[in-house]
């Protein structure tokens, strides 16, 4: 049995692994407590990043305000309704972008060879991934988000009510998972490319940008991709249906949790990339 294949045993049996056991749930955490102290030796750029993430990403609230003042509504949607849309979307992004953005780096590691080292550890590849990319940097931007989903409740006329409540929670949840899942098959496509294809930006920090407006407004065609082939109306659309008062379907509720099945494929094309992965070296 050669080097490689004794490894690789010592991944698969994780009683012949040195290291200590500890949940996935405590390596994460872990993972997170090493970040922030990496960050915090430099605490003075840490929070001028933060302050910069939070002052810039404003610029596309301003877009929205101005038209709105212009126009009033768009396709029937008023300020109030539109802000409460954004904010509700851009913060399940933000959310995913927090946990999620090691996904990036993950070209370079096919690249270098690096993963072989994920590879070999008796943990899951897609925990440590995540865990070597935490990015506390970006929570400028999950700051504006959560102001911005203030403002928007302040501002919405939304007659609240426990379910109302209930579709927004599973909103920015049916988001966060949403976008992971996106962030894992821009991962996954690296094992096929070697490189980052960055045409999935469209779906990710393209997103972002459309979807400050409910997504009917951009037409029927646009409809059908956005629930059938990336199936952001579930997270974004539908649901708002529901808390805007426009219908009164009980099942838009849950509409979100439906990204579960979508980061479930995504799962399945993660593990076919593994299947296909051929070391870089380094």
């Amino acid at each position: 049995m050669n080097e490689r294949e004794e490894l690789l045993k010592t991944r698969r049996d994780p009683a012949l692994c040195r290291e200590p056991a500890r949940s996935s749930m405590g390596l994460y955490l872990h993972y997170i407590s090493l970040k922030l102290r990496e960050i915090m030796e430099y605490k003075a750029s840490f929070i001028l990043t933060v302050l910069g993430q939070f002052l810039v990403s404003f610029q596309v609230f301003l877009g929205i305000y101005f038209l709105m003042e212009r126009f009033h509504q768009v396709m029937g949607y008023t300020y109030g309704e539109v802000v409460l849309c954004y904010g509700i979307f851009l913060l399940g992004y933000s959310l995913a972008e927090c946990i999620s953005r090691g996904f990036d780096a993950f070209s370079r590691m096919v690249r270098q060879g690096t993963f072989d080292r994920i590879m070999l550890r008796p943990r899951s590849t897609v925990l440590q991934i995540l865990g070597s990319g935490f990015e506390l940097n970006r929570l400028g931007h999950l700051l504006q988000a959560a102001v911005m989903f203030a403002y928007g409740v302040y501002v919405s006329d939304v007659s609240w009510t426990f379910f109302r409540a209930l579709a927004v929670i599973c909103m920015l949840i049916g988001g966060a998972l949403l976008f992971t899942g996106l962030f894992m098959i821009y991962a996954a496509l690296c094992f096929f490319t070697l490189e980052g294809l960055e045409f999935m930006n469209v779906f990710t920090d393209g997103a972002k940008e459309y979807g400050k407006y409910p997504i009917d407004v951009y037409g029927k065609r646009i409809m059908r991709l956005c629930t059938f082939v990336v199936p952001y109306t579930l997270v974004q659309y539908y649901p708002l249906q529901y808390v805007l008062g426009r219908s009164q379907n009980g099942l838009l509720i849950i509409a979100p949790l439906g990204t579960i099945l979508f980061l479930g494929l995504c799962a399945i094309v993660w593990r076919a990339g593994i299947r296909h992965y051929q070391s870089a070296g380094s």
